[in-house]
């Protein structure tokens, strides 16, 4: 089986993109330079192509009991047009997935929407679908990933950007996108297309997630002339602010870690009933073993995933899990997990970079503050 491909495939390999597999898409990874996009989402915008992004909605009656009883956040919080970052976990309390829960606006079809990470969208239908049989809820679960583009614009100039192209297609909705606040969500016109936008993003720049219909996607791509991003850049933004890659940051069997862990407990609600809950309590009272922590190398080299952590006596304690070079602070950054005796900042450990030493400290995060 080949490749996924977002509808707008065509025009990033006509601007030049170079791609990459993503979870089992073929998405642009670079268009001009990972330097020059990271600057431009920092220093004013960039746009992302994120359609590899899953998207499932879930409505009717028990759509709310099933929604709570699969992630570990508590969405009866949430009102329509609110979003909250949420966690799925499986009964040891072990992430399998990330994913941004929206309780959809009033004027969108459906009840719920989430976004399972690219490639995970088949995997979390047949979940969702095999307990509401099992719990006998009635709920309807669509897979809804192709019926979407997805575009994330990002930086301090995306509110203006995106204020321009509504208001010149649409003007009365441009206090529509001013009133969003932060995790939430409202239907915006775009070229005629009806979009949901949402105050959300991956780069911790102030942003917008754009859903699109799959068939409009060019035309919303189109209307905002700002610096194209691929995944690349994505990386190291988010490395930048201490953000978890699923898959990578946490592996339910390669790397299998736990929302305290990662040091998301925020996203952890013990007063609701959700699977994985009863792993979790106990985890809270004895505490974590290991934690999440961001790293400096402050010796000439740059942290892959995979590299191994050391102590200073050189006593193997954990693993590079996200690494690069940060283009922001112009030093070598790291994320991995180590005990917890190693944890706090400013503490020196070891990591081996290409079978050498180097030194490094760890670092509150996030690393751009």
């Amino acid at each position: 089986m080949g490749l996924l491909q977002p509808p707008l495939h065509g025009v990033h390999d006509a601007r030049g993109a170079k791609f990459t597999e993503f979870g089992g898409w073929d998405m642009p990874v670079e268009f001009d330079s990972i330097r020059t996009e990271h600057d431009s989402v920092r220093e004013a915008a960039g746009i992302f192509d994120v359609s590899h992004m899953g998207e499932i909605t879930v409505s009717g009656p028990d759509a709310e009991t099933l929604m709570q009883r699969l992630t570990s956040n508590d969405v009866t919080a949430l009102s329509p047009g609110d979003a909250q970052y949420s966690m799925i976990t499986n009964d040891d309390g072990i992430i399998l997935d990330d994913t941004v829960v929206y309780r959809l606006p009033e004027d969108v079809d459906g009840d719920y929407l989430f976004i399972p990470n690219a490639g995970h969208d088949e995997q979390m239908e047949r979940r969702w679908k095999q307990y509401r049989d099992e719990w006998d809820l009635d709920a309807a679960v669509e897979n809804v990933t192709t019926d979407w583009a997805m575009f994330a614009l990002q930086g301090p100039e995306a509110e203006d950007l995106l204020m321009a192209a509504v208001d010149d297609h649409a003007p009365a909705e441009p206090t529509v996108v001013q009133d969003l606040r932060k995790f939430t969500a409202a239907t915006v016109e775009l070229d005629g297309a009806q979009c949901i936008v949402a105050r959300t993003g991956y780069t911790g720049e102030d942003g917008f997630e754009i859903l699109a219909p799959w068939d409009d996607a060019e035309a919303v791509w189109s209307l905002f002339d700002v610096q194209p991003c691929g995944l690349g850049a994505r990386d190291t933004l988010r490395m930048e602010m201490g953000f978890l890659l699923s898959g990578q940051d946490f592996h339910p069997d390669e790397n299998p870690r736990t929302p305290y862990e990662t040091g998301l407990r925020f996203t952890v609600k013990l007063d609701t009933d959700f699977i994985g809950r009863d792993a979790l309590e106990a985890q809270q009272a004895e505490g974590v073993a290991e934690k999440f922590v961001g790293f400096q190398l402050v010796e000439r080299g740059v942290p892959r995933h995979g590299y191994d952590i050391t102590n200073t006596d050189e006593e193997h304690i954990g693993t590079v899990t996200s690494g690069t070079m940060s283009p922001t602070l112009g030093e070598p950054i790291g994320l991995g997990y180590v005990p917890v005796s190693y944890a706090e900042p400013e503490t020196t450990i070891h990591v081996l970079v290409r079978g050498k030493p180097k030194k490094a400290v760890i670092k509150s995060l996030p690393f751009n503050q």
